[in-house]
């Protein structure tokens, strides 16, 4: 578990309490070492956090005291909901999961008339995955890692006429245009910027190496071109 997922959960087991929560509930809870507790603990007390008690008693947040909920409007959250839905449907594996963690973390802390709005959103992005679709998933994990790391990528790749080509790109972004995703990216055999949409590429391997961002060729420059294009269809 990351240290800003503890720290979060710590908060959120103390919030509301009338009587201290032990390290050691804690620390069995997140599956940690006491010393772990106790020093995340200490953490959020010299960054501000209203937390009383010590070793061996237990914590609990001063009385009269609280860490205020996240406050949206009903409308805020059922775009939050509305947004993780899409993403989780249409996403790869990872930002599907983690935009469901993060749903699952703001939830904990509305106030219950706003979780129960966000309960029942009418918008819905059902899930419905064949093997194709998984593998896209899949995919979109392979080429966000890539993008992340800024590492070269080796593309076999068929374009819109089934026509196959090889090509080492330098990824710079993934975009989805409602209907498809689309990688953004330095295409070294072109020497300018292409799009390649995941679901033509037949494999993607990673060539070892990385690149740095240059002007003329990075991401910025990559945008300015796609306004550009676009603007005059």
């Amino acid at each position: 578990m990351r240290r800003a997922d503890r720290l979060f959960l710590i908060i959120n087991a103390l919030r509301g309490r009338r009587t201290a929560l032990p390290a050691r509930q804690l620390a069995s809870t997140l599956e940690v070492s006491l010393r772990t507790v106790y020093r995340d603990v200490a953490d959020l007390q010299l960054s501000g956090v209203p937390i009383e008690g010590e070793a061996g008693v237990g914590y609990l947040l001063r009385k009269g005291s609280d860490i205020p909920p996240l406050m949206f409007s009903a409308d805020e959250l059922e775009a939050l909901v509305a947004g993780t839905r899409f993403v989780r449907s249409f996403a790869g594996e990872r930002l599907a999961r983690e935009a469901q963690a993060a749903l699952i973390k703001i939830e904990a802390v509305l106030p219950p008339d706003l979780r129960e709005r966000a309960a029942k959103s009418r918008i819905f992005a059902p899930i419905w995955r064949d093997p194709f679709q998984n593998h896209i998933a899949t995919m979109l994990d392979c080429l966000h890692e890539a993008v992340l790391g800024h590492r070269v990528l080796c593309l076999d790749y068929r374009d819109a006429e089934g026509r196959s080509s090889t090509r080492e790109v330098e990824p710079l972004c993934l975009a989805f245009w409602g209907g498809a995703w689309t990688l953004g990216a330095w295409c070294r055999h072109r020497q300018d910027f292409r799009n390649f949409r995941p679901d033509r590429i037949a494999d993607c391997r990673e060539s070892g190496e990385t690149f740095e961002d240059v002007a003329g060729r990075d991401l910025e420059a990559y945008l300015q071109t796609m306004r550009g294009h676009y603007a005059g269809l």
